[in-house]
């Protein structure tokens, strides 16, 4: 009964499940990638890649007040899961 309640375009949450700065370099992809690769081998990134509707995608956003790289880890996950990850890896 809880589908026929939803809007027709109902949208899974999308959460940032992961995010670090980085200082301003040249190409931040190459950079980058370590922390992603070390991120994605701890039990919190393993978990998202298991249980995320799609594959996870990250995003740069610069940081002018400390003149770094924001980068963003964004996964869709479904409301049961979306808590779960809420409850037990986000402390803040």
């Amino acid at each position: 009964m809880l589908h026929s309640k939803l809007p027709w375009r109902y949208k899974l949450p999308k959460l940032v499940v992961h995010e670090f700065l980085m200082s301003d370099v040249e190409d931040v992809a190459l950079y980058a990638a370590e922390p992603l690769c070390k991120w994605e081998n701890t039990e919190q990134g393993q978990w998202v890649m298991q249980n995320a509707v799609t594959t996870p995608t990250w995003n740069t956003i610069q940081d002018f007040s400390t003149y770094s790289v924001r980068i963003r880890i964004i996964a869709e996950l479904s409301e049961q899961d979306a808590t779960y990850f809420l409850l037990k890896y986000k402390t803040t």
